[in-house]
């Protein structure tokens, strides 16, 4: 029998996918295939995953289209210029999928979130569908504060539940009319609406959304049944980069905002040297910039290119990240406390939500970094909190919750 998992080329995307696809190649009986762009097939075959390309020659236009160098945010000009664009890769995509698919349908296809052909592509073909979301705080639910607006607490009060119901009408009536503003159709991959009949997002799996985040830092919200709760895919493939030199009589502090946002790389390093100036004597700076760029480090920091999350992070003290999916399952599989820095997307939900966890504190500003750190360092709870979650994601590893339901699954 057949797996095929989709995922765009994007590491925050892919990685997950990658883990979940290694651990299934283990499964007796089982044909795992995952299917990105070119630029994944390398770090796929390298995972020990067979890889299968499609869309050749986009992976430039991906990358302008989901991660410019410029902050998205809630625009409504960028976000319907960015989603007009993304509908336009997305029907090609679909298109070659088709192809690959007719002669011979996988007997399911796993798919990230953002893949919103793949589902109508897999109904073409008669092939069951699911979704893995590593950022469940998106998935609409019926109760609770709604997504991308910056941020948001749960209302406590009538008054408070009165806004987060405002809210929530807010983005879905943003999500209906957005296609027709961007000038898309939707219907030309195979979604001829947004929502089902029972009000569920149909870019989703009816039948299983895998919410790849510890459900002990996300509020309780009423969410489809389909979704299950599955933890952080802890994976990132195989590397040459050298592990960062740590020496143990000193505490150690990784800035990241992972391998995207090339805007925000040089205000981490600025707010780095900053953070330097007012922390104590024992502890030391590193920054991760995601990949080789030619910088001068500020003094007293330490630049890395890369930083293997699966590998290095655990030998850290402390995290200071954006909030994105993959660092924030790494820091918190590794019993880290963090200070999050959320600039875009849904990182500003990731880090309200760490907050309240008691896992992490949350800045706007690089200004207040050294501070902070300090905070995070120094208070024991934060460490304490973060063990807690470490050892429930520790006891119940994702990759062996999807693989128990892909078994029982194909029968």
């Amino acid at each position: 029998m057949r797996v095929d998992l989709v995922a765009p080329p994007m590491a925050g995307h892919l990685h997950p996918v990658l883990g979940i696809a290694a651990r299934l190649t283990a499964e007796p009986g089982l044909e795992v295939r995952v299917i990105s762009t070119a630029r994944a097939l390398a770090v796929t075959e390298a995972s020990g995953v067979r890889g299968v390309a499609l869309l050749e020659g986009a992976d430039e236009v991906i990358e302008t289209v989901v991660d410019p160098p410029y902050r998205i945010g809630s625009h409504p000009r960028k976000l319907l210029r960015q989603f007009h664009a993304a509908v336009g890769l997305q029907r090609d995509f679909q298109a070659e999928l088709l192809e690959l698919w007719r002669p011979a349908p996988p007997d399911l296809v796993i798919a990230d979130f953002t893949m919103g052909a793949v589902g109508p592509a897999a109904d073409a073909v008669g092939a069951p569908w699911w979704t893995v979301h590593p950022s469940p705080c998106a998935i609409e639910g019926r109760s609770g504060p709604p997504s991308y607006l910056g941020g948001w607490r749960p209302g406590r009060t009538p008054l408070g539940r009165a806004r987060d119901a405002v809210g929530r009408r807010w983005v879905r009536a943003f999500k209906r009319v957005a296609p027709r503003l961007a000038g898309v159709r939707l219907a030309d991959v195979g979604l001829p609406r947004i929502y089902r009949a029972d009000g569920s997002e149909a870019i989703y799996s009816a039948e299983r959304v895998f919410a790849l985040t510890p459900g002990a830092v996300e509020y309780e919200r009423d969410l489809p049944p389909a979704v299950r709760y599955a933890g952080p895919v802890l994976f990132t493939p195989p590397t040459d980069a050298a592990p960062p030199d740590l020496d143990p009589r000193h505490r150690h502090v990784l800035i990241t905002a992972g391998t995207h946002l090339p805007w925000h790389k040089q205000a981490l390093l600025a707010a780095a040297a900053r953070a330097v100036a007012t922390l104590p004597d024992d502890v030391r700076v590193h920054v991760s910039l995601g990949s080789p760029v030619a910088v001068a480090p500020p003094d007293g920091v330490v630049v890395h290119d890369y930083v293997s999350y699966a590998r290095d992070l655990a030998r850290f003290d402390a995290v200071v990240h954006h909030g994105g999916a993959g660092v924030l399952g790494h820091t918190l599989a590794a019993g880290l406390p963090a200070v999050v820095w959320p600039v875009d997307y849904d990182q500003y939900d990731h880090a309200v939500r760490l907050e309240d966890a008691g896992v992490a504190v949350r800045t706007r500003r690089g200004e207040d970094l050294g501070a902070l750190v300090a905070r995070v360092l120094d208070e024991p709870s934060y460490r304490s909190a973060a063990a807690g979650i470490a050892a429930r994601i520790a006891a119940e590893p994702a990759v062996e919750t999807i693989a128990a339901e892909v078994r029982a699954r194909l029968g």
